[in-house]
């Protein structure tokens, strides 16, 4: 049995994920030609992954978003090696991406203490180079963070993320029947009372075509991938973002958000999901859930509803469907359990499927 203690979110006020800084290596020292002297290199800049640090806070610190290494010493009759430059390091937090301004990626700092070289510091002066240093890398580069989290909340507006989330946890997210009324993500910890603890991130919210960055677009989408798993949640009787926009059923909010993430990146499809359908308060509910759970049985039958640009090419394979009720709090205990079971599942299945690999590689070495 599941004991639940609670559930805590923190809200990310003025949340900056992404960040673009001007960073500089230190130039060398010259070198001493009469003595052949070498002269110090000049440091480097570093990124380094600390948990306790926002990019929000690297924006305020260094409001100018400059980093610059120290230069390397001049060779001397007194030290004919000169001093290395003292190295600059950018504490980001975990979970960032370094980029180039032209996209090409510097490294990803996973873990904390995880560093990237961001800019190379210049040589010192030798009698290769004439006794004349050599200047460090400049370079603007781009910080964009992925929040990580265990579980990963995804729906359309409206389906009903804020108002789960009030229930499952001391949060007062903004409520209201109008779209994107969570527009800053939320992370926190599922607090269990033999001191498990899952991180659950609730993100604004998609809309058809949030791949090509309409809408919350790619600010959305690239925070899924760094989640172990998905929860999805949709509204049982189907939503309508706006007066011109077509109504959706649940079954087609599903396949849209699958294609959604589909499209962005396709490995995303194959995460570990949980399919939440929320409202079952309303009346017809019942009927709803029925239907909508036919349809998930047999999906190739009933995606004839959407267009072909709409329709993914591989369906969600949805561990658990969960019928609940935010308004009421119909189901909401059992999903909370669950939640638990299924990450604890995915990581005995990781653990088996090491030690079975590992298994193999002995047989082989053995033969």
């Amino acid at each position: 049995m599941v004991h639940l203690c609670r559930i805590c979110f923190r809200k990310y006020g003025n949340f900056v994920d992404n960040l673009r800084l001007y960073v500089r290596g230190g130039a060398g020292g010259m070198g001493l030609p009469r003595l052949g002297g070498h002269g110090g290199d000049g440091g480097d800049v570093w990124a380094v992954a600390t948990k306790s640090m926002t990019l929000k806070k690297v924006k305020d610190k260094y409001p100018q978003k400059r980093f610059a290494a120290d230069i390397g010493s001049n060779s001397s009759v007194r030290s004919l090696k000169g001093q290395r430059g003292k190295d600059a390091e950018i504490l980001v937090p975990v979970g960032v991406t370094v980029t180039t301004d032209n996209g090409r990626i510097l490294g990803e700092l996973n873990a904390e203490g995880d560093r990237v070289l961001v800019a190379k510091g210049g040589h010192g002066g030798t009698f290769a180079s004439v006794f004349l240093p050599s200047k460090g890398k400049s370079r603007q580069i781009q910080l964009d963070l992925k929040l990580i989290a265990d579980m990963g909340l995804v729906g359309f507006p409206n389906a009903g993320k804020s108002s789960l989330l009030t229930v499952l946890s001391n949060a007062t997210p903004q409520i209201a029947s109008y779209p994107f009324t969570t527009l800053k993500p939320q992370i926190g910890k599922l607090m269990y009372e033999d001191h498990k603890q899952i991180s659950v991130a609730d993100l604004p919210g998609l809309i058809e075509g949030a791949h090509v960055n309409k809408g919350m677009g790619h600010k959305f989408l690239k925070h899924v991938e760094r989640t172990k798993q998905l929860l999805f949640v949709v509204d049982v009787c189907g939503f309508q973002l706006a007066s011109q926009t077509p109504f959706r059923s649940a079954f087609e909010a599903v396949q849209l958000l699958t294609k959604e993430l589909e499209l962005y990146k396709e490995e995303l499809v194959s995460k570990p999901a949980l399919l939440v359908v929320n409202k079952m308060d309303l009346p017809d509910a019942g009927h709803k859930l029925e239907e909508l759970t036919e349809q998930l049985l047999n999906p190739e039958k009933f995606c004839h509803t959407l267009p072909d640009d709409m329709t993914p090419k591989s369906h969600m394979a949805f561990r658990h469907v969960f019928p609940v009720s935010a308004a009421t709090g119909f189901g909401v205990d059992r999903l909370k359990g669950f939640i638990r079971e299924s990450l604890e599942e995915e990581a005995a299945e990781a653990t088996e499927e090491l030690r079975q690999q590992r298994l193999q590689l002995l047989r082989q070495h053995s033969q």
